[in-house]
C-alpha cells in the first residue's frame, strides 16, 4: 500500500476513533436534539451563516465517515433551518459526505480488490457500465437499505464519480425531503420509525423499482424503434433458423433440437464448413503424413535407416481427403435431420427481422423463424496486392486441390496457418520461405514461444523471412516473383507456388445483413449475448470473432442458441475466460488464459514459473525432448492467469491446465495429484514444483530443521 493510502486510511481511523472516544454519538440523538432545539434556533437566529456552515461541515463529516446520526442530522436541518434552507444543506451535505466515502473506498482499497478478485468482479463492473446509473437509483430510492454501505460498495466498482454524485444528489431527494419536513414538526416526533411509516417505506420501495422498469421501458421503446417498419408475423415456422453448417452453426441446430425448438439449418455449400472441408480437419490429416515422413527421414540416429524416401503427393491429398469423408458423417445432413433439424442447401437471405429467403436451384421461398442465428464464419483474407491477378495463387480454400508437389513454395504470413503449412510442405518436399510483414512468427505468442518455434523451422531447412513487407507480384523471365521490401530495400524472391496465408475475414456479404441494417465493422457487432441490434437475430463463430477457433465458435453457439431460444426468460453472457488455443507445428505451440504479453501490456501482476521439457523423462525416451512449458500465476499464489507450452503434444497437455482455471484448481493441486510414469503429462507436475520449490516457507523449513537436529541429539 502506498504512503498516500496508508496516510489516508490513519486520519480516518483516527477521526472514527476520535468520535467514538469523545462519545460523538450521544449528541447526535433523537432526544438531545429535542432538549437543545431551542438553543440551537438562537445560534441560527444570531448567526445564520456561521450556523449554517458549522451544521454542513458536521453533516459532510459525519456522511464522509460513514457514523450513526445522519437520520437526526437531517431532522435537525429542517428543525432549525426550516423546509427550504434545511432540504438544500441536507441534500447537498449528504450527497457530498457519501461522495468523499466512495473516493476513499475507491482511492484505498479498489486496487487490491480488483487484484484479489478480479475475475469475479468482471460481471459485476460490465454490468455497472452498462446500467450502473439505474442500480444506483434504485438503490438510493429505497431509503431502508443503508446509504453508507452503498457508497463504500460503489467505490470498488468503475462507475463515473460524476454518475456516483448526481444519482445520489438525485436518487436520496426524496427520502431526505421526508425527514427534513419531520424535523420542521419535530416535537411531535417521538422516535426515528415516526418519519417513515410503513406505508410511507413501502411507497419508497415501490419507487426504487422505478428505474428498473424506466430501463425495460426504454429497452421496449428501442426495441420498437429497431423494428420500425417491419410486420411481425402472427405465427412462425420456426422457433430457431440458423445459417451456416460450419462449426457455430451445427452447435446452434444441434442445441436447439435437443430442447424440441423446431429448427432450420440452412448451408449455401458443405456442411461441416470450413473447419472439415477446408481447415483444421484437412490440414491435420497433411500434418500427420507430414510428420511421418519427417520421422521415416530423420531416424538413423536411432538405428532406423529407410532408404530413398519418397513421396506420392497425389496419393498424400487422396488421404487427406479420406479423412474428410471419414468424419464427414459426424456433420451431414442425415445425421442432423434425425436429430430433429430441418436442413436446406441453398443461399439464404434476411430479408426482414423475422423472414428468411432461401434459394434452392434458382427457386425462392421465404420461411418465418422467431429468431436468427448467423454463422456464416470466415473466408481467406486476400489483400489486393498489384500483380497478383496474374498468379495462381493459393489459399487455405483451394490449397487441397494441388495434384503436384511445389518444388519452391512461397508462404506470405508467418501465422498459425503460415507456420503449420509450411512446415507440413517441407517435410513433405518442397522448399518453403516464410514471409512475414513484422519482426517474428506468431505475432500474438511470446517472443520466447515464437523464438522456439521458428528455430525448429530454421533447422528443418525451412527460410524465415521476418521484416520483410509484401509490396507487389511480377514476372521475370516468365516466372512469377514476389517483390518484398527489407530495412528499405527492395527483395526479389521467386517462387513456384504463393499461399497467402494472412489470416481471414469474415463473411459479411449476401446476407441481407447490410439491406437490414445490422451493425458490422469488421466483423457483425454483438453485445454480450451475441445479439445484433436486432434483439432477436444473433450471431456466432467466425463471423463475429474475437477468437477464431472451431471450439470457440462451438463455446459462443451454446450461448447464442440458448439465449435466442428463452431470452428474455433466461438469458446468460458469453464467458471468453478461459479459452485454449494451439498451433499444430511441431514443436506445438498452446495456449490458455493471458500470454506473458498480454499480462505485460495489461499491467496484470504475475510471477512466471517454466520447466524445460528436454529433462523429463518420457520426452527423452520419445526423442521429443525440445520445449518448455511456462505459467504465469499470481503473485504469491498458485492461482493459474495463464500457461504457454511449447513442446510435442502441447495441446494435449494444455487440457489438465484448462480444466484447473476453469474450476479454480491451482499449482498446489496439481502438484498433489498422481501422474503416470513415464508420460508426457508428468511436465505439469514438474512446473507445478517448481512453483512450489519457489515458494517454499523458509523461516518455517529453518525451525524444522532444528526440530530434526533436536531429535538427532
Amino acid at each position: 500500500m502506498s504512503l498516500k493510502k496508508i496516510l489516508l486510511v490513519l486520519i480516518i481511523v483516527a477521526l472514527v476513533v476520535s468520535a467514538l472516544v469523545f462519545d460523538v454519538g450521544q449528541y447526535l440523538s433523537l432526544e438531545v436534539l429535542k432538549e437543545r432545539q431551542q438553543q440551537l434556533n438562537q445560534l441560527f437566529s444570531n448567526s445564520p451563516w456561521t450556523m449554517f456552515a458549522i451544521c454542513f461541515v458536521i453533516y459532510v463529516a459525519v456522511t464522509a465517515l460513514s457514523l450513526p446520526g445522519a437520520a437526526v442530522l437531517t431532522l435537525a436541518s429542517g428543525a432549525i433551518f426550516g423546509l427550504g434552507w434545511g432540504l438544500l444543506l441536507a441534500s447537498f451535505a449528504s450527497s457530498l459526505g457519501a461522495l468523499l466515502a466512495f473516493l476513499s473506498a475507491r482511492f484505498v482499497l479498489r486496487d487490491w480488490v480488483e487484484q484479489k478478485f478480479g475475475e469475479r468482479l468482471k460481471t459485476i463492473n460490465s454490468g455497472m457500465k452498462r446500467d450502473g446509473a439505474f442500480y444506483l437509483l434504485s438503490l438510493r430510492l429505497v431509503p431502508i437499505l443503508p446509504f453508507f454501505v452503498i457508497n463504500l460498495a460503489m467505490g470498488l466498482t468503475q462507475i463515473k464519480s460524476w454518475t456516483f454524485y448526481w444519482i445520489s444528489q438525485l436518487g436520496m431527494l426524496l427520502g431526505t425531503l421526508a425527514y427534513v419536513n419531520a424535523g420542521t414538526q419535530l416535537a411531535q416526533i417521538q422516535s426515528l420509525n415516526d418519519v417513515l411509516s410503513a406505508n410511507l417505506l413501502g411507497a419508497f420501495a415501490l419507487l426504487g423499482i422505478m428505474p428498473l422498469i424506466a430501463k425495460m421501458i426504454l429497452g421496449y421503446l428501442k426495441r420498437k424503434k429497431v423494428y420500425k417498419g417491419y410486420k411481425k408475423p402472427a405465427s412462425f415456422d420456426n422457433n430457431l433458423l440458423v445459417i451456416g453448417a460450419g462449426s457455430a452453426g451445427l452447435v446452434s441446430a444441434y442445441i436447439a433440437a435437443a430442447v424440441k425448438a423446431k429448427v432450420t439449418l440452412i448451408e449455401r455449400e458443405k456442411m461441416g464448413g470450413d473447419c472439415l472441408n477446408t481447415g483444421c480437419v484437412p490440414s491435420k490429416a497433411l500434418l500427420h503424413v507430414a510428420n511421418n515422413v519427417y520421422q521415416a527421414k530423420n531416424s538413423s540416429h536411432l538405428g532406423i535407416n529407410i532408404n530413398d524416401v519418397t513421396v506420392d503427393f497425389p496419393q498424400v491429398m487422396q488421404q487427406v481427403q479420406r479423412v474428410i469423408a471419414q468424419i464427414e458423417p459426424h456433420d451431414s445432413i442425415e445425421r442432423y435431420q434425425k436429430l430433429g433439424v430441418n436442413v436446406e442447401i441453398g443461399s439464404a437471405r434476411i430479408v426482414s427481422p423475422w423472414q428468411v429467403e432461401i434459394t434452392q436451384h434458382g427457386q425462392t421461398r421465404t420461411i418465418t423463424s422467431r429468431a436468427i442465428i448467423v454463422a456464416t464464419g470466415a473466408r481467406p483474407l486476400v489483400p489486393d496486392f498489384d500483380g497478383l491477378d496474374k498468379v495462381d495463387y493459393l489459399t487455405s480454400d483451394n490449397l487441397w486441390q494441388l495434384d503436384a508437389l511445389p518444388k519452391r513454395l512461397l508462404v506470405l504470413g508467418g501465422g498459425p496457418i503460415g507456420c503449420e503449412l509450411s512446415q507440413a510442405f517441407q517435410r513433405l518436399g518442397s522448399q518453403v520461405s516464410i514471409v512475414e510483414m513484422s519482426g517474428r512468427l506468431l505475432g500474438p505468442e511470446d517472443e520466447d514461444s515464437a523464438a522456439l518455434l521458428t528455430k525448429q523451422l530454421q533447422r528443418e531447412g525451412i527460410t524465415v523471412l521476418t521484416g520483410h513487407k509484401a509490396k507487389r507480384f511480377e514476372q521475370h523471365d516468365g516466372k512469377p516473383v514476389l517483390v518484398a521490401e527489407h530495412q528499405g530495400e527492395e527483395v526479389v524472391l521467386p517462387f513456384d507456388r504463393v499461399l497467402i496465408a494472412l489470416g481471414r475475414q469474415a463473411n459479411l456479404s449476401g446476407g441481407g445483413l447490410e439491406e437490414l441494417g445490422i451493425k458490422t465493422e469488421r466483423t457483425i457487432n454483438t453485445n454480450e449475448m451475441l445479439q445484433t441490434n436486432y434483439p432477436n437475430i444473433y450471431a456466432c463463430g467466425d463471423v463475429v470473432g474475437p477468437y477464431q477457433f472451431t471450439h470457440a465458435a462451438a463455446h459462443q453457439a451454446w450461448y447464442a442458441a440458448v439465449n435466442a431460444l428463452f431470452s428474455p426468460f433466461k438469458s446468460f453472457r458469453v464467458d471468453y475466460s478461459v479459452i485454449p488455443w494451439v498451433t499444430y507445428t511441431s514443436p506445438q505451440v498452446a495456449n490458455v488464459g493471458l500470454t506473458e504479453q498480454q499480462a505485460t501490456k495489461n499491467a496484470t501482476p504475475y510471477e512466471v514459473t517454466t520447466f524445460d521439457i528436454s529433462d523429463l523423462d518420457r520426452a527423452i525416451a520419445d526423442d521429443v525432448a525440445y520445449g518448455r512449458i511456462k505459467v504465469l500465476t499470481s503473485p504469491g499464489k498458485d492461482k493459474i492467469l495463464g500457461v504457454n507450452i511449447v513442446g510435442p503434444q502441447a495441446g494435449e497437455l494444455l487440457a489438465e491446465y484448462v480444466l484447473a482455471m476453469k474450476h479454480g484448481i491451482g499449482l498446489n493441486k496439481i502438484l498433489g495429484t498422481i501422474h503416470s510414469y513415464p508420460t508426457l503429462a508428468e511436465a505439469n507436475k514438474y512446473v507445478a514444483g517448481e512453483w512450489k520449490r519457489a515458494h517454499a516457507p523458509e523461516r518455517v523449513l529453518r525451525w524444522v530443521a532444528k526440530f530434526h537436529q533436536w531429535r538427532r541429539n
